[in-house]
């Protein structure tokens, strides 16, 4: 399969340009953040931002991955999972970092992984190497649910 070099580049922009106007947005939250009791196993702050660009592009290269593929029945349900659980990626830092909601964003962190789990799955049986790309991202977003519910019980 011959690598389509724009479409590649645009399907990693994508996610990264969503997960920057998010975290834009989500900025004016961070003092509050920085004073409240973090659970054990809290990374340190500097690692979000690189945990993020990594995933975000392993994301992009998983949806290009399906977009090429040449099961065409599958990819347009497939897509739109993956679209809908940006959506809720997008808005999950401002409910918890401008909205200070921690309950609320745990229940909706709760839903955004079982969108990503449902987009892997989608993901894997379109294509096996996007699907083991999105792995990263549903355990990450496991442990991001473990700090999350942790904070709220914490504060």
């Amino acid at each position: 399969m011959k690598i389509q070099w724009k479409k590649l580049l645009f399907f990693i922009a994508v996610p990264l340009v969503v997960g920057a106007i998010s975290g834009f947005i989500s900025m004016s939250g961070m003092e509050e953040f920085k004073a409240l009791i973090k659970p054990p196993l809290s990374p340190p702050p500097i690692l979000f931002p690189i945990v993020w660009s990594i995933l975000f592009i392993l994301m992009g290269i998983a949806s290009y991955l399906v977009y090429t593929s040449e099961k065409s029945d599958k990819v347009s349900v497939a897509l739109v999972f993956y679209a809908i659980q940006l959506i809720f990626n997008f808005f999950w830092s401002i409910i918890f970092f401008n909205g200070q909601a921690y309950l609320f964003a745990f229940i909706w962190l709760v839903v955004l992984w079982l969108l990503i789990l449902i987009t892997t799955i989608l993901f894997y049986q379109i294509s096996k190497p996007a699907g083991y790309l999105m792995v990263p991202y549903l355990i990450w977003v496991a442990f991001a649910g473990y700090l999350n519910f942790a904070i709220y019980l914490l504060n």
